[in-house]
């Protein structure tokens, strides 16, 4: 099962580290990454293999969310089926 990962906010060291860090814990693979820089604005996508893992979606979701706030960034999950549907013509 897939899902994808969102990550947006001001730049800053340890984003990436943090978070793939949380992902290898929960053995969640990372199947592709983007990410980019914008005007000093963070912006991250991950596909992530969820078929591993050793926690439930919504550990996983809840997790990155606290993460996220202390890294005073947004993180989202969401299941890849629901993420294609929302970007559907």
């Amino acid at each position: 099962m897939n899902a994808i990962i969102t990550v947006v906010g001001t730049d800053k060291v340890g984003i990436i580290a943090r978070v793939s860090a949380l992902l290898a814990e929960r053995n969640i693979n990372i199947v592709d990454i983007s990410q980019t820089v914008l005007s000093g604005n963070f912006v991250m996508m991950m596909m992530v293999d969820l078929s591993q893992g050793n926690t439930s979606l919504e550990k996983v979701k809840e997790d990155l969310a606290c993460l996220g706030s202390s890294l005073h960034v947004s993180v989202n999950l969401m299941h890849e089926a629901v993420f294609k549907a929302m970007h559907r013509l």
